[in-house]
């Protein structure tokens, strides 16, 4: 693998223009001031980057976009979920051509597929991507939770399947998750996607997070995993309430992606507040005092 996928990794927003077209211009001064803020990975195409209204074509540019404006300072982990393993291997190819450190691919949500499915699925995209896949567990999103078993089996037997992101409130299985594969293969990265599991995840033996908070907030989330890397005990649990307060945005409003680019377009970014039906962003007033109190870190 050319970057090992461990810390902070941002799912990124998708900028638009009033249009609804992809604003590229804003894009690329996120990325810069992230990239300046010192997170290890970006996830374009995210669910935070609202992928599923996105083309294939618009998936395919967003990747290729990205790892040029990153330039290899960061890990680059490119969205390709979809429901047809033939579109996910399709992304695939493109996202390395492209220079893509990664793949993150989520289970095909439509139909909710049963273990065997999913482990055909998993297979032949660990068998055919020339890139590393981190494997994407979102239950409340896809309505599927992938069972350990099938997490542990395909990082037995595929060297390609080279981590996952959980997002999945339940410590148990996250839990079970980290000692189940990292039993098989210390090698396998865990990341939940919940900035509040950030702390926990590390104490059970995990990474770190991919975490839309850190669009905004990558500095916190950052010292967090260096306070506590560190051995730093008292300024881990500090840091930790911060990140605790700052989850609050995640039940806010409906949409964290539109939360998010409120946000930072209340504080001055040149992200415009806008999202593809029929996702909306929260009033400007429903955000105004807790960016007072919680000043973005870009």
């Amino acid at each position: 693998m050319r970057v090992r996928v461990e810390g902070i990794v941002v799912p990124l927003i998708t900028p638009f223009k009033k249009d609804l077209s992809i604003d590229y211009k804003a894009l690329k001064w996120l990325l810069s001031k992230l990239v300046e803020a010192g997170i290890n990975g970006v996830f374009p195409s995210s669910s935070t980057g609202e992928f599923p209204h996105l083309s294939v074509e618009e998936v395919k540019k967003l990747n290729d976009f990205t790892v040029n404006c990153v330039g290899g300072r960061v890990g680059v982990f490119a969205g390709a979920t979809a429901n047809s393993t033939s579109q996910v291997l399709e992304v695939c190819a493109s996202a390395y051509d492209a220079g893509a450190d990664a793949v993150v691919v989520a289970p095909p949500y439509y139909f909710r597929p049963g273990i065997e499915v999913l482990w055909r699925h998993y297979s032949v995209v660990a068998e055919k991507s020339e890139l590393p896949v981190i494997i994407y567990n979102n239950t409340a999103i896809t309505g599927i939770t992938i069972p350990t078993e099938v997490i542990a089996k395909l990082a037995k037997e595929y060297s390609s399947i080279a981590g996952i992101k959980v997002t999945y409130d339940d410590v148990k299985y996250l839990m079970k998750v980290i000692d189940e594969v990292k039993g098989i293969r210390r090698d396998f990265t865990v990341l939940t996607g919940s900035a509040y599991l950030l702390l926990p995840t590390l104490a059970m033996g995990g990474d770190g997070a991919v975490a839309a908070l850190a669009n905004a907030y990558p500095k916190t989330l950052k010292k967090l995993v260096e306070s506590w890397v560190r051995g730093d005990l008292s300024s881990t649990v500090e840091t930790y309430k911060r990140v605790l307060e700052l989850s609050r945005l995640y039940i806010i409003h409906g949409s964290i992606a539109g939360t998010i680019k409120r946000l930072l377009n209340l504080a001055g970014a040149p992200v415009k507040p806008y999202v593809r039906p029929p996702l909306t962003t929260p009033e400007p007033e429903v955000l105004t005092d807790f960016l007072k109190e919680h000043p973005i870190e870009l």
